[in-house]
């Protein structure tokens, strides 16, 4: 008789941790991406109000590789890692840097690309991404991105007034209306989505790329919660699946004549 109650209390409670596994396995039928789409050609809108972009095109391939619905959820940059940590979303795939401060907070996926930081102001302005080539001029940045931290790091202390705006269409209007000597930004996102439009015109990039590993990172991927790393390696199975197929090289084609993945 003992040995029968053993048993049962054996296979009772076998049954039970795998239904508490089961219950506490997460599922991700549905990912939700957080987005800011004011990032062309990474991400933006559409004249339809659709988005589109780079990032919206791995991140559609990345949820049907992964049989998964994706689900967009718009929100301001400088709010996306607060927001992600809430549970508003299950990613931020925005073009975010991985940089050492946000690993401390989040975790990040395998990289997606790789690209610089620029200066952009008028021709012939003259203007210098350094501190004093700067000095007395007003310099727009998006909030929370790491332009806003490498400009308020070097150049706010000397002279040099940094603007941080809710998104990049702020920045872009400013400098165009002339409340802004320069930008600083991606460089890809400033080329393809400022200076080859129209209100670009007139613009162009002052001085060489900005590096700085600590502050800029190396490369951008898909930040994601610390705890969440059942999802992390999904997501990077199925990121190395779009690179080795040769399904990057085809949607990189679609935005880009040169390589973005970068080293």
């Amino acid at each position: 008789m003992k040995k029968l109650l053993a048993a049962l209390t054996i296979s009772l409670l076998a049954v039970t941790s795998i239904t508490s596994v089961t219950a506490n396995a997460k599922d991700y039928s549905t990912i939700r991406f957080g987005v800011d789409a004011s990032y062309a050609p990474f991400e933006s809108k559409g004249p339809d109000g659709k988005l589109i972009g780079f990032d919206i095109d791995l991140g559609n391939e990345i949820c049907a590789r992964l049989h998964a619905k994706c689900v967009w959820v718009e929100n301001d940059f400088d709010g996306m890692i607060p927001a992600l940590k809430a549970k508003k979303f299950d990613g931020v795939l925005s073009s975010m840097s991985m940089t050492p401060q946000r690993a401390e907070q989040i975790a990040f996926s395998s990289k997606l690309f790789n690209t610089p930081t620029r200066l952009i102001a008028k021709k012939g302005s003259g203007i210098l991404p350094t501190a004093d080539g700067l000095k007395g001029k007003t310099v727009g940045v998006e909030q929370g991105t790491i332009q806003e931290t490498y400009a308020k790091t070097y150049w706010a202390s000397k002279g040099v007034t940094v603007t941080p705006y809710q998104n990049q269409d702020g920045v872009y209007a400013d400098l165009t209306a002339g409340r802004l000597d320069a930008a600083l930004q991606d460089a890809v996102q400033a080329d393809v989505g400022f200076l080859k439009t129209p209100r670009g015109a007139g613009y162009e990039f002052v001085g060489k790329d900005l590096v700085d590993e600590k502050i800029l990172g190396n490369g951008a991927g898909i930040g994601l919660r610390k705890e969440d790393t059942d999802l992390k390696a999904q997501i990077d199975k199925a990121i190395a699946s779009i690179i080795k197929d040769g399904t990057y090289k085809k949607l990189e084609k679609k935005y880009f004549d040169f390589d973005v993945y970068g080293g």
